[in-house]
């Protein structure tokens, strides 16, 4: 027989993602099982149990793809060493998740719907909380590592946390998710305007 690909491996686990988080952010994580996941993805049983053991690990799988579009602003955002702005950074993740993540160009799927979802079902699950709090630690950093870049720069008060203020960040990104999600009005121009207006209040810039 001849010897399956790696391409051929990534492209088969990439259908069964795209099946799951189509079906996950339609009908939720308790209304899709793995034989909904099957039947969507147009493989056989056993192809999908060899990529993905339970639909725990696919809902980590999917979560953690839609991360991929903040990881990769980040990476743009502090390259050759770059100094953003903690509300240059916000900005351009809040408009990323509302234009990249909310609508994936690939998929169609609104991501933010299966990351909310995830947020419960980690209170749950064990396993799936290990996942997810791998994926926001990560994110998290992505901000910390702002915040120190900018406090080295003698923009921010030498007595800051770089890691607390990156988790204020992260807290920020996720409040705008879930207004987005649950508060109809929401506005993303004028959500970023907020988020702009309390830093410019909040953070004094050291005298020279």
């Amino acid at each position: 027989m001849p010897r399956v690909s790696e391409q051929y491996r990534t492209n088969r686990r990439a259908e069964i993602l795209v099946a799951a988080a189509r079906l996950f952010a339609t009908n939720g994580f308790h209304n899709t099982s793995m034989a909904d996941i099957i039947g969507a993805s147009g493989l056989s049983a056993g192809a999908v149990y060899r990529y993905f053991r339970s639909k725990e690990e696919l809902i980590g799988a999917v979560a953690e793809q839609a991360l991929s579009a903040a990881d990769e602003v980040f990476a743009q955002l502090l390259a050759d060493g770059a100094t953003p702005s903690p509300g240059d950074v916000l900005t351009a993740i809040i408009e990323a998740v509302n234009g990249r993540i909310a609508d994936d160009p690939v998929t169609g799927v609104d991501f933010t719907r299966i990351g909310v979802q995830v947020w419960a079902e980690a209170l749950r699950s064990p396993e799936l909380a290990t996942r997810a709090g791998e994926v926001y630690r990560r994110l998290r950093g992505h901000f910390a590592e702002v915040a120190r870049r900018w406090q080295a720069a003698g923009q921010l008060g030498t007595d800051a946390v770089p890691q607390q203020v990156g988790a204020a960040m992260l807290s920020l990104v996720q409040g705008f998710v879930l207004q987005r999600l649950l508060v109809a009005d929401t506005d993303t121009a004028g959500y970023v305007a907020g988020v702009r207006a309390l830093l410019a209040s909040t953070v004094s810039v050291p005298e020279g």
